[in-house]
């Protein structure tokens, strides 16, 4: 069920303490996390605690926590001091897109120039 983890879930597994993820920024319905495998110099994953398989889905359902990892995204950026000169928040819909944890989550990207368009 949607909002539910899922046992299967590597990013409920990272919420739970289950896998260990460097940990930036938390608040009560988010989770931040430096990406394991990052494509600029800052890159951070930021997840809604609660499960949703991607950002249509958690905005379809739950919108005020859709914001609050929107608003996370700005903190994160503002901590990792590159509000100042730049950042992307980068959301992957579905496989064609590139998202490979079906977990909704935002990326935070900066650090460096950032082309557009982006794919």
């Amino acid at each position: 069920m949607a909002g539910e983890p899922q046992a299967d879930c590597l990013f409920c597994k990272i919420v739970t303490g289950e896998v260990p993820a460097t940990v930036v920024h938390e608040t009560d319905t988010t989770y931040a996390f430096r990406d394991i495998n990052p494509q600029a110099p800052t890159h951070v994953l930021v997840i809604p605690k609660a499960h949703y398989p991607d950002a249509a889905s958690l905005a379809a359902a739950e919108p005020k926590i859709a914001a609050d990892v929107l608003h996370a995204a700005g903190q994160v950026a503002a901590q990792e001091g590159i509000d100042g000169t730049g950042f992307r928040i980068v959301f992957n819909t579905g496989t064609g897109a590139g998202q490979t944890v079906f977990h909704a989550h935002a990326h935070v990207l900066g650090g460096r120039g950032l082309q557009w368009p982006p794919g």
